[in-house]
This record gives C-alpha cells, sequence and structure tokens, in this order.
C-alpha cells in the first residue's frame, strides 16, 4: 500500500527542508494489518514490506519521493484444536484388544508445527479405565487404521509435524479389562501441545517461530484435547432343553417305539451381538438318532456336514446358529427312537 502526501511549499520554506521533515515523520510511523480471513493467518516468517512515497510541487515541476522500506516479520501463532471424528462411542466388549478410537489434530496456526501427544484413559466420571496400548498416528491419510502401516507414536520420537491449516488424524489403541459388564463406559482422552511452547494466549517466545520471528500462544493456549467413549456391549446366553414323546398308541409314554423330540433353545441377552453361536447335543445312550430330523427355526437341514448350518457325525447333532442379536432366540429339533 503506497501512501501519497501533496504538499504545496510555502515561500518561505525551502522544498529540502520539507522532504527531511516527510522522511522523518514516514520512519516511525506504525502500520496496523486486517485480520486474515482464513485460521492460519499469513504464513509465519512471511516479511511485509512497506514503501511510502510523496509528490510535491517545484517550480520545475512535480516531484516524487520515496520513504525508507519498513520490514515486519510475520510471527508464528501457535494454535491447535482436537476433535473426536467417531461417529459415537466405539463398541467394545469383556477383555477385548485393540479398541480404535479416532482424533483429528489440526494446526489452526500459521506455521508448521510439531505436536506432542498425550492419550489419557484414567478420567473420572465413567464406569471403567481401559489399558493404554499405543498412539498411532495415520501415515497414510485414509483415516482407517491400519496395522503394519501407519506409525506407532513416541513422546520425544516422532512428534507429528503439521502445517497450517492442514490436519491429521490420530488412532488411541486401547484394551477392555474383562470384568466389565455390559452398558459400561469409559472416557478416553487426548491431548495436542505445541512442542515450541504452550501457555496463555499472547505468550511470546523469543526467535523460536518459524522463519525466524517470535512465536505467540494463540486462543487455545497451544493446546487442544478431546473425548472419546468406548461402550460394552456384552452378552450372554442360555440354553433350554425340553423333550416331548409319542408313543406308539398315541400317546407321552417312553416306551419302545416312542418317538423323543428334542427342543433346544438358545437365548440371547444384554446388547450387541453374540458371535458364532454353536449349538451340539450327544444322542443319549438307549436311543437312536432318526435320520432327517434335524432343524434350525424349523427349516429342515441336512445330516452331512455340507453347505447347511447343521449335520450329524454318528454320535452327536451340531448346528451353527451364526451370528445372534441379543433379545433373540435359537431353536434346535431333532428326533430320536426308543429302541
Amino acid at each position: 500500500m503506497k501512501t501519497r502526501y501533496h504538499i504545496r511549499p510555502r515561500h518561505n520554506i525551502r522544498p529540502q527542508s520539507c522532504i527531511y521533515a516527510l522522511l522523518a515523520s514516514i520512519s516511525v510511523a506504525v502500520f496496523s494489518l486486517p485480520n486474515a480471513a482464513h485460521a492460519a493467518g499469513t504464513l509465519a516468517g512471511t516479511d511485509i514490506q512497506n514503501v511510502a512515497s510523496a509528490t510535491f510541487d517545484t517550480a520545475a515541476g512535480p516531484v516524487t519521493i520515496q520513504s525508507n522500506t519498513v520490514t515486519i516479520k510475520v510471527d508464528e501463532l501457535l494454535d491447535v484444536t482436537v476433535s473426536s471424528t467417531d461417529p459415537g462411542d466405539v463398541i467394545t466388549s469383556p477383555g477385548q484388544t485393540s479398541n480404535v478410537q479416532r482424533f483429528r489434530v489440526s494446526n489452526t496456526g500459521n506455521g508448521d508445527e510439531a505436536f506432542a501427544l498425550t492419550a489419557t484413559v484414567a478420567n473420572g466420571g465413567d464406569d471403567f479405565d481401559p489399558s493404554l496400548q499405543q498412539i498411532v498416528i495415520d501415515a497414510n491419510g485414509n483415516g482407517v487404521f491400519d496395522a503394519g502401516v501407519d506409525v506407532v507414536y513416541t513422546a520425544g520420537v516422532n512428534e507429528p509435524v503439521i502445517a497450517p491449516d492442514q490436519n491429521i488424524t490420530v488412532f488411541v489403541i486401547t484394551s477392555t479389562p474383562a470384568g466389565v459388564v455390559d452398558t459400561n463406559r469409559a472416557n478416553v482422552s487426548i491431548v495436542a501441545a505445541a512442542v515450541t511452547g504452550t501457555g496463555a494466549p499472547g505468550t511470546s517466545f523469543a526467535n523460536a517461530g518459524q522463519g525466524g520471528g517470535n512465536a505467540v500462544v494463540g486462543p487455545t493456549g497451544a493446546q487442544s484435547s478431546a473425548s472419546g467413549f468406548l461402550a460394552v456391549q456384552a452378552t450372554s446366553v442360555t440354553l433350554n432343553k425340553t423333550a416331548t414323546i409319542l408313543d406308539p398308541f398315541g400317546g407321552n409314554r417312553p416306551v419302545p417305539g416312542a418317538i423323543v423330540t428334542y427342543s433346544l433353545v438358545a437365548t440371547v441377552a444384554g446388547t450387541g451381538l453374540l458371535n458364532n453361536l454353536v449349538i451340539t447335543d450327544p444322542i443319549p445312550v438307549g436311543s437312536q438318532y432318526q435320520p432327517a430330523s434335524l432343524t434350525l427355526e424349523a427349516t429342515a437341514l441336512t445330516d452331512a456336514a455340507d453347505a447347511d448350518a447343521g449335520n450329524f457325525n454318528g454320535t452327536r447333532i451340531s448346528v451353527a446358529a451364526g451370528n445372534v442379536p441379543a433379545g433373540q432366540t435359537r431353536t434346535v429339533t431333532f428326533k430320536v427312537l426308543i429302541p
């Protein structure tokens, strides 16, 4: 920005005196810069230079002069925000390892800055404390935890350097104690702090900013934290077995020739999903399995170990009922003959 001054000299003042006075006044001027519209603002280390000019009339015609150059080096603003990027509670179960929670660390300052990361699993007001396994930096930027690809964070060794107005994803990996119960929740938090320094907004670190200027703590105090929750979904299953008898005479007496139908009902309680439920039952001594009598949810199953869920191996029946949501049941039936 150039400032133009229009001065007409009086007859009793020499033009040269006007010039010297004007230069002296310009050399001590302080220019106020408007705030930038985006988060990072002008990059740290940027030199903002300004030269003023003045034009005045002389007998020989208009004359333009320039002031000295005023240079302002932009300081580095230290600022950061952290947020959880999980859509809700991360589901876990008793004894589960490798819970993955996702956080976004954003550099809202105006210089490349390294950030130290600290995860806390012992936060008050929740139901249990998970065990911290590691903090992992999303190396390929896909937002998904890739074991063996993403980089394990080690404090003091590989603090991530984030460019202005950029962000990274950080994963906090934990394990859940075996003793937790259904619906328990745990608060897991992470803090990101500028390595250059933190403190009250306005705190300055001389010559520590990118590009050789000072580093100045921004509104966040150059550190930020966020929390996410683990939620336990624990299931339990009960298995109830009943028998009905049809004897050769149309009654329900267990006499030779009677057919016994066994019904096995598995009931899943709690929340979440019970995985890989398999129901087995040995054929009782003193009875004979009746071929092709096996069913799951009233659907006939073959006795062979083939594509369907059931089989009879000569001594017992087995049915793979699959993954069963809490609140549901699975019923298996089969028949035997009392010889």
